[in-house]
């Protein structure tokens, strides 16, 4: 079968029997791919990248096929319209698809119903290839080699499907539909369940952190962190009253702890969904906000996207059509709770890829909650978080929730973002629970859900965080402690607390949340940093210190995340990518370019070994020894130490 090429304005455009390829320059080394069987290509589809001003390929097409170059990067397209990539400086070929048989194309559409196709590519697998990226997900490794990566938001899992490869290029699959990667030994494969059209960005650069920047200049640069953001942030399941709020706040002030924000967690209202303090148990909120706001303190609010059928203002988003629509049964998407109905109640998520749904529910907390003074929203369960978690049940405005299901914690924190501006606002942040491929643009940092209280689970955050930051999301954070379960009386969890602390104080975000035991109802047990037994306090205080002193380094090295891209929490390899060991370091990250740190992960665990880099020289932090990189050394780490070491003759105020 004849493959019609042609270009026009630096566009390659290619015609393969039933299907049509659009190839184009976009962004620095970098070119997009869509590809579809319906008559054309559609560039009003949801996705991540911004739009591009980069000059069109230069194109070369003969009767063997074509290729097209920007920058240090090539693609070629062969006889047969299968595509490979290639680095212009040095002619490797870094990506190439291979079908996984020769009857079979690399490119694979079968009917989802419609227009819309089951959609596969398959590319050639290498031994020594190495994946990280790929948002947050529990596994207890950072490299996803081996891995099935199911794309698809739920609690505790993030799918931004970005993966950042030790061959030298990065890959966005620019689709939101729910689907799978697969990073297997014989084959690459990613897969959308539903979409109209395949749709993917390559980038190469020399180094791994040059990819991560330009992934994030073509999906968005995040905002500059505030600076109030740098500090420490309390809270617990839940405040129930002003007065309780109150007084967590001035015990802070008593004992001269730094505290920047305070946070009220949900069941706030009289329903899920009213989206306003109750005067019963806030019985004024306007004096309890200058209260704090004399005390320096932010307040942050839980906004869950989510509306019972008795809230005030459920009525007016199911006339005009802005919850989300189910394909069988009832319109109720998970059967909760709520605080002001006895026994389980259905509530409803609304949609936020309407944009005149995302105006209203950014009209109805200006109106009850903005206009207080509450500046922080936390977008809990933005996945959403629905049940049974049947993507394929759901429709949205955009579309079937198997096709664009994944880009709504991102549209959800987008109608915040511009409802902030929109009041002259400049310092953003929503804390997410969920995030897709460019929400870093609309200022939304993101916790890593409902985790357990386990040296496990604080052992698969280390990972997690770090494949965030390769992600695109330099604004991270995990509850400190974990979420669920943990008794502040245990001196098993004391010590877990402590270690987990020791991390945290080196996280983009310095955040303690958690249900604690003896739960009570949707309060949960005490959880502020005096609650763990006067040892772990002694050791606690000093690491809020620390943070305190650390707090101008961090902003600086935030600005540079702000303007280039570059995340501030991040792998060994991004700084030594030709130090072998770096690349499979997964226990410990570098915190800015001049600081490495080797929390400690085990139980009973007072030393551990710690790898340094090659090509630097490393000071322990502690005891003020030097070492040479390229080893491995085993460091004492006593309760009230984490394992850090300074990099060359980097000063940082640690004592």
């Amino acid at each position: 079968m004849a493959i019609d090429f042609s270009s026009d304005q630096g566009v390659l455009t290619i015609h393969n029997g039933t299907e049509t390829l659009c190839i184009e320059a976009w962004g620095k080394n970098s070119i997009r791919v869509r590809a579809t069987r319906n008559r054309e290509i559609r560039d009003d589809l949801p996705q991540a990248l911004l739009p591009c001003s980069t000059q069109g390929l230069e194109i070369e097409t003969s009767e063997a096929g074509a290729a097209a170059t920007n920058g240090n990067l090539q693609i070629r397209i062969d006889g047969k319209c299968r595509m490979a990539f290639y680095r212009v400086d040095t002619g490797q070929k870094i990506l190439a698809e291979q079908p996984l048989h020769f009857m079979l194309p690399a490119r694979d559409y079968r009917s989802a119903g419609g227009i819309l196709f089951h959609t596969t590519v398959n590319w050639q697998a290498c031994d020594d290839e190495r994946f990280y990226g790929m948002g947050q997900h529990p596994l207890p490794f950072l490299d996803q080699k081996g891995c099935t990566i199911e794309l698809m938001q739920k609690n505790t899992e993030v799918s931004i499907p970005f993966v950042l490869s030790n061959r030298g290029y990065g890959f966005l699959w620019n689709n939101p539909a729910i689907g799978r990667a697969e990073f297997a030994r014989n084959h690459t494969r990613w897969v959308a369940e539903a979409t109209e059209q395949i749709d993917y960005w390559v980038t190469v650069a020399d180094t791994p952190g040059e990819i991560v920047q330009n992934y994030v200049q073509a999906t968005g640069l995040p905002p500059m962190l505030p600076e109030w953001a740098a500090g420490f942030w309390q809270c617990k399941l839940r405040y129930r009253t002003q007065a309780e709020l109150l007084e967590v706040a001035r015990e802070y002030r008593r004992r001269n702890l730094p505290l920047s924000v305070l946070v009220i967690d949900f069941f706030y209202s009289v329903y899920m969904g009213d989206l306003a303090l109750d005067p019963a148990d806030w019985p004024d909120p306007e004096a309890m906000m200058r209260e704090l706001d004399e005390m320096g303190i932010r307040v942050m609010i839980s906004i869950w996207p989510a509306f019972n059928v008795l809230s005030r203002n459920y009525a007016e988003m199911a006339a005009k059509g802005y919850l989300i629509q189910t394909e069988r049964g009832q319109l109720a998407h998970q059967l909760f709770v709520d605080r002001s109905v006895p026994g389980p109640a259905y509530i409803h998520y609304y949609d936020a890829t309407h944009p005149e749904a995302r105006k209203l529910l950014w009209q109805i907390v200006r109106d009850n909650l903005y206009r207080l003074g509450i500046k922080i929203w936390w977008l809990d369960a933005c996945e959403p978080e629905t049940y049974p978690i049947h993507p394929d049940h759901l429709r949205y405005h955009l579309g079937p929730g198997l096709a664009v299901g994944n880009i709504y914690p991102l549209l959800h924190a987008s109608g915040f973002y511009e409802g902030m501006k929109a009041e002259g606002e400049t310092e953003i942040l929503c804390l997410c629970r969920s995030a897709w491929a460019g929400s870093q643009r609309y200022g939304a940092a993101v916790w890593s859900g409902d985790i357990h209280s386990s040296f496990d689970d604080l052992r698969s955050q280390v990972r997690a965080g770090l494949n965030m930051a390769i992600s695109g999301i330099p604004w991270w954070t995990t509850d400190i402690g974990g979420f669920t379960g943990g008794d502040p009386q245990d001196e098993g969890f004391r010590e877990l607390i402590v270690r987990w602390f020791q991390y945290g104080t080196f996280c983009p975000l310095f955040r303690l949340h958690g249900n604690r035991l003896p739960e009570q109802d949707f309060n949960g047990g005490p959880n502020e940093v005096w609650s763990f037994g006067e040892k772990a306090y002694a050791i606690i205080r000093e690491l809020l210190l620390l943070r305190e002193r650390l707090r101008p380094y961090i902003l600086a090295h935030m600005r540079i995340a702000h303007e280039t891209g570059l995340p501030m929490m991040r792998p060994l390899f991004i700084d030594f990518p030709n130090d072998a060991k770096a690349w499979k370091t997964e226990d410990a990250f570098l915190f800015g370019p001049d600081l490495l740190v080797a929390p400690i992960l085990e139980a009973g665990s007072r030393s551990r070994r710690v790898y340094l880099p090659r090509g630097a020289r490393w000071t322990d932090a502690w005891s003020k020894v030097d070492y040479t990189g390229g080893q491995t050394i085993e460091v004492d780490a006593p309760l009230d130490r984490i394992p850090l070491f300074l990099r060359d003759d980097a000063i940082l105020p640690i004592e």
